[in-house]
């Protein structure tokens, strides 16, 4: 308690009984042991305030041990059951939970990887994916902060994320990779990598890139070949010896009918060949018949030009050219769709065009756009032309039912700039993005579609779109869920078919089976998103005719499956509602790969880099044995003695006014009673 506090209190105590020896001794000359006592509670009440306002505090200081957590990190991907090390690591596992110095000196955080990062000590060796760089992403969020050793049990080969060698600028612990595998090196040959594009086109031919890979000391012959069914469409020796350990081969094949084509590539194994299976690769491409032509019109430059370009041609089935007005009006019937940017005095003709070949289109208005002429130029909407700007941020309409919308947080995108002043439409339309002006959501159009004679439109009220791709690629590090949205909404405008109650978005196949999810939104008669209805999905095998059914679940606005560890096939499926009224078929097909199946021996180069980057220390799952010794004598990792240090008051208020509530009242009450008032 400092100084001036205590001083305070000894002021308080003499000002308080002055004033109550004043009172009731000093003024009624009277010294009866009921005046002394009617002092002693006036006291009591001018002190117990007094003290009420200085709140009198004092420091306490408490001692704890804090012990470092021990992070165990296990890959539970099936590349470790390939190696037979599935039962070293459960022993190993089993060690460290029992051994009783470990849970003494630390704290034992337990978790598996796959795919994503699990706080769990339960294997099953089934993940499909190993994402090791995942593991430090999340736990630098945890225990950055706190003296944290990490146990990697792994074989450290990796089939997904970004490199995890260089996480440990991120994540500031040792690291002790238990290496699951070992070092002897086995004769394989395997296809490293297999390039080939998603989508060809009828009648032409499209190009394949085949890595292939030695990993041996003599010199080997053998064969690849691609086969369509039990048909051999492609074929050619190969070579490898000690110094040539790799071969590309690029070949060209032709696409003869629309549809899913799948193929098998593979090079004939040698004669003492361990792993057969990297021998092999499946793929598939979609044949088909024509593509669709984006011309992207504007008489001004902008860097939203090129981001709808590069989003609409992630796409292989569509092409975006741009054009200004002029241009088009010279090739106007290539195309199936035009995104007009920022309409000017010249696109007078260009309208035109566009309404005379009933052609589809985007708008997008900005800073740059003449709407005096753009409502002159059609009946669906109007401006309200203020000369002014307004900066809007969009926000997602939940109810837009039109086609499917996945949420990309555009709440958090940066807003768009157009035209301030209210947009009036003259036909039904359908918002899917709102105007939101700070933090305020507008019941006005950022994006919308509508669809009038037989022709679809969408109005997008503002420039800047391309910040919109980049911050999508800050929060994804992708540009896919961008390119994604855009294709959607030009999937939508350059489609002819009527509007549906049942919207179903699937491939038309997939690589391997792991990440197989079908989205579906259902409505009802008013179009309107129904959240109850059950819906389900059945799929046939077509090569055994074994039908499975599984339900739909909701997530936001969509309805979702995940056929996750579906066997490998061609399936027919139909997806249909319980009442059966509406149902949506088509074809699918799962293509037999397993990327943790690709590897023979673990990957010890780049954890032993990743044990010395960080100070830790790597060991092999056959030489476990100093692991816990060299965890308990590591000084870094000692139990430390941490002191708490905490204000409190030295009286709870609540007892004081307590107090001073009772002696003000037996104080009333004994003047009272003696008829002193």
């Amino acid at each position: 308690m400092q100084t001036d506090t205590i001083t305070y209190i000894i002021i308080s105590g003499i000002l308080a009984l002055v004033l109550a020896l004043f009172q009731y001794i000093f003024k009624s000359k009277k010294t009866t042991k009921i005046y002394w006592f009617l002092a002693f509670l006036r006291f009591a009440s001018i002190f117990s305030i007094l003290l009420l306002l200085i709140n009198p505090k004092f420091d306490t200081v408490s001692f704890y041990d804090e012990k470092p957590n021990l992070i165990v990190a296990v890959d539970n991907s099936e590349s470790i059951s390939y190696l037979n090390q599935s039962q070293n690591t459960t022993d190993l596992i089993q060690i460290i939970k029992q051994n009783e110095q470990l849970k003494e000196n630390f704290n034992l955080k337990f978790y598996s990887f796959g795919k994503s990062v699990n706080p769990s000590d339960s294997l099953s060796f089934n993940e499909k994916q190993s994402n090791i760089a995942e593991v430090f992403d999340r736990l630098s969020e945890v225990y950055n902060n706190s003296v944290s050793p990490t146990l990697l049990i792994t074989d450290g080969n990796q089939t997904y994320g970004y490199d995890y060698e260089f996480m440990t600028n991120r994540y500031k612990q040792a690291i002790f990779p238990v290496i699951l595998g070992d070092t002897i090196t086995y004769t394989d040959i395997k296809i490293q990598q297999l390039n080939v594009n998603r989508y060809a086109y009828l009648k032409n031919k499209f190009p394949i890139e085949i890595i292939a890979t030695y990993n041996g000391n003599s010199a080997v012959n053998s064969q690849l070949r691609i086969q369509s069914g039990n048909t051999t469409v492609f074929s050619q020796p190969i070579s490898f010896s000690k110094t040539q350990t790799s071969q590309i081969v690029n070949l060209n094949l032709p696409a003869n009918r629309v549809g899913v084509s799948s193929y098998k590539a593979e090079i004939i194994p040698l004669d003492n060949e361990k792993n057969t299976v990297n021998n092999v690769k499946n793929f598939a491409v979609e044949v088909i018949d024509q593509k669709t032509n984006v011309a992207i019109v504007s008489d001004i430059i902008h860097p939203d030009l090129g981001a709808l370009k590069k989003s609409i041609e992630s796409n292989e089935q569509r092409k975006a050219v741009i054009l200004n007005s002029m241009e088009f009006l010279k090739q106007s019937e290539e195309f199936q769709l035009v995104i007009t940017y920022q309409p000017t005095n010249n696109f007078r003709s260009l309208f035109k065009e566009i309404d005379r070949l009933k052609l589809n289109k985007l708008v997008i208005t900005g800073t740059k756009t003449n709407w005096s002429l753009l409502n002159q130029l059609q009946k669906n909407y109007s401006q309200q032309v203020t000369n002014q700007t307004e900066r809007f941020q969009p926000a997602l309409n939940q109810n837009y039912s039109t086609f499917i919308i996945d949420d990309l947080n555009f709440d958090a995108f940066p807003p768009l700039q157009s035209e301030f002043g209210e947009t009036t439409f003259t036909v039904p339309f359908e918002t899917l993005l709102f105007k939101t002006v700070n933090d305020t959501q507008l019941e006005e159009p950022l994006l919308s579609t509508f669809e009038i004679n037989d022709k679809r439109e969408a109005l997008l009220l503002g420039e800047g779109i391309w910040r919109w791709r980049a911050q999508s690629y800050l929060d994804e590090k992708s540009f896919n869920t961008f390119d994604n949205f855009i294709g959607k909404l030009v999937q939508y405008l350059s489609s002819k078919q009527r509007r549906s109650r049942l919207n179903v978005n699937y491939e038309s196949f997939y690589n391997g089976n792991d990440n197989v999810k079908i989205t579906a939104q259902y409505f009802n008669k008013n179009y309107e998103f129904d959240a109850n209805a059950n819906i389900n999905i059945l799929l046939k095998n077509k090569v055994n005719d074994n039908i499975i059914t599984y339900p739909f679940v909701i997530k936001n606005t969509n309805y979702q499956v995940d056929l996750k560890g579906l066997e490998a096939g061609e399936y027919s499926f139909t997806v249909k509602t319980s009442n059966g009224n509406i149902a949506k078929s088509g074809e699918l097909k799962i293509l037999d790969y397993n990327v943790e199946q690709q590897f023979l021996n673990a990957n010890v180069t780049k954890l032993e880099r990743l044990a010395t980057y960080s100070d830790g220390k790597s060991y092999f799952i056959d030489n476990t044995n100093t692991i816990i010794n060299d965890l308990i004598s590591d000084s870094r990792f000692a139990t430390v003695q941490k002191s708490s240090k905490k204000v409190v008051p030295l009286i709870d208020w609540k007892y004081l006014l307590a107090l001073i509530a009772l002696s003000l009242a037996m104080e009333w009450f004994i003047r009272k009673y003696n008829g002193l008032i």
